[in-house]
């Protein structure tokens, strides 16, 4: 079900996810938060107003008034951000759209959703877990496996893209905001037969 903003009203939400800080800054956890500033450079404006515990800015997206997000917790807290502006707004869990990176994708590979589990991903699990479903879209960005068996999970997402590899992922993230503005135009049916292959 889709509809107009009312009065400037966001209708939707969009939450890019990342760890913030320098550290974290270019890793591959932090795909979400690049979505976020590339959506920003792309359009002209700034992802910079401090709310609900996330760096916020109201735009147009898909033809309706989005809330993009970044949230300012640590990733495995990023539902309390999201919870916070979903309360505010009254915005559904079906619009509330959902950008992260995923290690069970190849480098630059792109899966839409309309909702599932968590996938062992600690800022969607935190997600599901303070909005009460899992009902809820997202746009999966890939960041590739760990190299081997034994390599610990939290460095390997913690850790940086090699240069072909961000080469990749820029151009995986522009597509990405292009299948989030087809999931809040036309729904994530849609998105995922266009964008998932």
């Amino acid at each position: 079900m889709f509809f107009k903003a009312r009065g400037g009203a966001v209708s939707w939400l969009l939450a890019c996810l990342g760890n913030p800080g320098a550290r974290y800054a270019d890793t591959r956890h932090n795909v979400g938060f690049h979505a976020a500033d590339a959506l920003a450079r792309r359009d002209g404006f700034r992802v910079d107003k401090l709310r609900f515990k996330a760096l916020t800015a109201a735009v147009e997206l898909g033809g309706e008034k989005v809330l993009v997000m970044k949230p300012q917790t640590m990733m495995n807290l990023s539902g309390q951000a999201v919870r916070e502006a979903a309360q505010f707004y009254k915005i559904p869990a079906e619009r509330v759209l959902v950008i992260f990176d995923d290690i069970s994708l190849p480098v630059g590979k792109l899966r839409v959703r309309p909702g599932g589990s968590a996938g062992g991903h600690n800022g969607v699990k935190d997600i599901i877990a303070q909005l009460g479903t899992d009902a809820f879209p997202r746009v999966k960005i890939g960041v590739g496996g760990k190299p081997r068996p034994d390599y610990d999970l939290a460095d390997w997402v913690l850790g940086r893209p090699t240069a072909a590899e961000w080469n990749t992922l820029e151009e995986t993230i522009l597509r990405a905001l292009d299948a989030a503005a087809c999931v809040i135009a036309e729904g994530p049916e849609r998105a995922m037969s266009r964008y998932n292959g």
